[in-house]
């Protein structure tokens, strides 16, 4: 079964599975609900699955700024409607959404699953190891790279790859980006970005930093953070932060896996999150 609500005041969703405890799955920066598609199925047969889109990815709304407590506001109001505490799964940006979410509405959770972010704010340019061969960030470029394309002389979507790769080299991360390109018209013959390209890049320091909880804020209940093995976002000296937010914490590494962990190990990342809900769930 699948429910879609959207709407001018509320987020896009989808769920996939018709019984059993709520998954919540919230992707990062670029993405869209879609993208956890293969990782929900793979769990619906006893679960209710909701994949979202946060604002200004996707069919979500747009929005005039780009800010983790409006985002986990706009969250909370889709848990709400769900009617019973999920667990949330947050990748990158999304996951400090579901942090900020946990930290100010405990009750909407059961559980967390944080992959690859941390608790922290990150440098604007620069890695966070002390090589020097560490790139910085490339989401600008990426943003520079998806306005910069001449959107009006594109006729297939090899065009659209072709004109992308200078900005992202990388075959797997052009493919991701350009899943929110689409096809607009009666007649299906322009193109658009269902990203808001223009306010992201505006407010993209925004998105690096980290709010200040509420004094004394924890959230106690289990929470799952899965990091890639060759990713820089979660450091050993993110651990305190983590364990003081969030103090049921398990911390996993995943071999040969980057920052998109759930793409790049997906049958271990699915395992890793069908033995955490069958924790959760007493199972």
């Amino acid at each position: 079964m699948t429910e879609e609500v959207g709407g001018d005041e509320r987020l896009s969703t989808r769920t996939i599975g018709e019984s059993g405890p709520r998954v919540v799955f919230v992707h990062g920066l670029f993405g869209q609900g879609k993208n956890w598609t293969t990782i929900a199925k793979g769990i619906a047969g006893a679960h209710r699955v909701t994949l979202v889109d946060l604002p200004n990815h996707g069919h979500s709304p747009w929005t005039d700024r780009v800010e983790y407590l409006d985002m986990a506001q706009l969250l909370a109001t889709e848990l709400e409607h769900l009617g019973e505490p999920v667990t949330l799964v947050g990748h990158s940006m999304g996951g400090k959404v579901a942090m900020q979410l946990a930290l100010r509405r405990p009750e909407l959770l059961r559980a967390m699953v944080v992959v690859d972010i941390a608790p922290v704010e990150y440098p604007l340019q620069g890695g966070r190891t002390d090589d020097p061969d560490e790139e910085a960030s490339p989401f600008a470029a990426f943003i520079a790279g998806m306005r910069a394309m001449d959107l009006d002389r594109l006729t297939t979507r090899e065009d659209a790859d072709a004109a992308l790769k200078a900005a992202v080299p990388s075959r797997t991360v052009r493919s991701f980006l350009l899943q929110s390109l689409v096809r607009e018209g009666s007649g299906g013959d322009g193109w658009r970005w269902r990203l808001n390209l223009e306010l992201l890049e505006r407010d993209l320091g925004e998105l690096r930093g980290f709010p200040d909880p509420p004094p004394g804020a924890t959230f106690d209940g289990p929470v799952l953070w899965i990091a890639g093995a060759h990713s820089t976002y979660v450091l050993d000296a993110d651990r305190p932060r983590m364990d003081a937010l969030f103090p049921a914490t398990r911390l996993v590494r995943v071999k040969s896996a980057g920052h998109w962990v759930h793409s790049e190990q997906p049958g271990v990342f699915l395992e890793t999150i069908r033995r955490f809900l069958e924790h959760v769930e007493g199972g």
